[in-house]
């Protein structure tokens, strides 16, 4: 039986009415859905069970870009499908509009990809959390990871190491470690550029330094970057927008490309520079 997981947007009632679409179109085609425990009491829907989106078919999501983040990280790195279907404003993730959302899953379920459908493969991130010399804990992020101070009016100090050699300690607010993909979320409002999302590359991104070396580096997905709480002053963590942990001076996370990608169905070819265009209100001139 062809599985079909939901992540949605549990606080938009468009985004719960969209989900009760899907419930019922797959109910009348003898398909199974499954959604997370958290979404099941807000869809009210008996057909759709909770269950791991991980060992679905395909993965629908509905709701905006944070949905997508949501819906990639609850796949853990397995290599499901995701539709993004967005209902709120303009979005890089999610390209469904919730009008053809049943007509782009129907071509989904009957089509081929490469020919009614193409795959879009995103780099990941593997994030290693260690303190005390022992591993806290390892993450996967599409955007970034990010590094910031936990007290206000007080910078951090963050050593950074590039393929085992030190770079520099960054006095700052922070840091961010970014995807291609993530260029255009935390790391553009901090003035990093923005990479198109078919690349493979990292991006470091300093938060309001205080020091001459202001910039942002792109790094070869081969690198891998370690960085070091120094100074006596406390850091939170956060991968793709949620607060992983609080880490305290001697504490490291080690930062590189991960293996696992995710992927998303486009049923149109993909034009980044288009929806950056509409994003930023470009005119042709």
């Amino acid at each position: 039986m062809i599985r079909i997981g939901l992540a949605v947007h549990r606080f938009r009632p468009d985004a719960l009415a969209a989900a009760r679409e899907v419930a019922s179109f797959c109910a009348g085609r003898g398909i199974a859905v499954v959604a997370p425990e958290p979404d099941i009491a807000s869809l009210a829907v008996d057909s759709v069970v909770a269950g791991d989106v991980s060992k679905v078919d395909v993965l629908v999501s509905i709701g905006g870009d944070g949905t997508m983040l949501r819906a990639v990280g609850s796949l853990a790195g397995q290599p499901v499908p995701v539709i993004g279907v967005n209902v709120g404003t303009l979005g890089y993730l999610a390209t469904v509009d919730a009008d053809g959302l049943l007509g782009a899953l129907d071509t989904y379920l009957g089509g081929e990809a490469g020919r009614d459908y193409d795959l879009d493969v995103r780099m990941l991130l593997e994030v290693s959390v260690w303190t005390n010399g022992a591993r806290l804990s390892n993450h996967l992020a599409l955007n970034e990871v990010a590094l910031e101070k936990k007290e206000a009016g007080h910078t951090v100090r963050l050593a950074v190491d590039i393929d085992g050699e030190r770079f520099t300690t960054f006095v700052s607010d922070g840091l961010i470690v970014a995807t291609p993909t993530g260029s255009t979320a935390y790391s553009l409002s901090a003035r990093g550029p923005i990479l198109s999302p078919r690349l493979r590359a990292m991006l470091i991104t300093p938060l309001s330094p205080h020091m001459l070396f202001d910039r942002s580096m792109v790094l070869d997905p081969s690198e891998s970057i370690r960085i070091e709480v120094e100074g006596h002053r406390d850091v939170h963590i956060a991968t793709d927008g949620q607060w992983a942990h609080t880490l305290s001076p001697g504490d490291v996370v080690e930062v590189r490309a991960a293996e696992e990608t995710a992927r998303f169905v486009r049923f149109e070819q993909s034009r980044f520079h288009r929806t950056l265009k509409t994003k930023f209100g470009l005119e042709d001139r």
